[in-house]
């Protein structure tokens, strides 16, 4: 798994996937703003899954900070 791009309907969010062992560490960065999250999670829950509660935390957080 590795940094891949995603549009989460308002935008451009850039994600990586970190496989450790049998968790995945996800990342998504706003390219605007600069504003970065992570969330972990269980490999087994799948890609798609893991995106969505990434780029939800990163839209809770930017919507907190006024940058949404």
């Amino acid at each position: 798994m590795g940094a891949s791009g995603a549009d989460d309907g308002e935008g451009d969010v850039l994600l990586e996937f970190l496989r450790l062992g049998a968790t995945v560490k996800v990342t998504a960065i706003d390219p605007r703003s600069l504003v970065e999250v992570s969330i972990v999670g269980p490999s087994s829950a799948g890609e798609a899954a893991l995106r969505r509660v990434a780029i939800d935390k990163l839209r809770y957080v930017l919507k907190r900070q006024g940058k949404e």
